[in-house]
């Protein structure tokens, strides 16, 4: 089965951006822009946490 780039790299990129908006927004704005960047830079440590505790199941 083959896979398109955005399969392979589409998760990676958008978690980049996410970063990218909230690393700029905590840098640049006040008030709103908190809120921003808080839930911008917490979505990829909730993804990575979700990814590491999430349990296998053993194949058959």
């Amino acid at each position: 089965m083959t896979r398109t780039t955005m399969q392979i790299w589409g998760a990676p990129l958008l978690l980049a951006v996410l970063t990218i908006v909230g690393l700029t927004s905590a840098l640049l704005g006040d008030d709103i822009w908190d809120v921003v960047s808080a839930l911008a830079l917490g979505a990829p440590v909730v993804v990575g946490t979700w990814f590491s505790l999430r349990r296998t199941r053993p194949r058959a």
